[in-house]
């Protein structure tokens, strides 16, 4: 999905994700938690937001299933890298690079020849009660 850079697509890319995954789950019949639909959702939304705000022009967002993850990438025209800020209780706003990097499974972050991609994969099932996947995420 193309979005202006004006920010008006942030909405229609959490939509987007969202008839993704439920065309996954019901054309596909891939296993698809309520938790990965919120969270690929939110991930969305942080990314798109991100890219918008410190990034001039447009956005590409690309979602794709790997195995037993949703993929989630965002380009946009900025090569600065992000850098997730040091934990600060004080700090108003700010935390969502944290919050992403928290919720994946996997982050990733690398220049392309204009602007960067950011890559993130969130686990599609809810893993089960007290196994190491479920404290953490990998």
């Amino acid at each position: 999905m193309a979005l202006d850079g004006d920010g008006s697509g942030i909405g229609a890319a959490r939509d987007l994700a969202a008839g993704f995954l439920a065309r996954a789950r019901d054309g596909y019949g891939v296993p698809v938690s309520r938790r990965a639909l919120d969270l690929t959702q939110l991930v969305v939304s942080e990314l798109v937001t991100n890219a918008h705000k410190y990034a001039p022009g447009p956005v590409l967002l690309d979602l794709r299933i790997v195995g037993d993850l949703v993929e989630v990438a965002v380009w946009d025209s900025e090569p600065v890298l992000p850098v997730a800020r040091a934990a600060d209780v004080g700090r108003v706003g700010q935390h969502g690079l944290e919050i992403v990097m928290a919720v994946a499974h996997t982050f990733e972050v690398r220049r392309e020849p204009v602007g960067k991609r950011v890559t993130v994969r969130i686990a599609l099932s809810d893993a089960p009660e007290g196994s190491p996947a479920a404290l953490r995420p990998r």
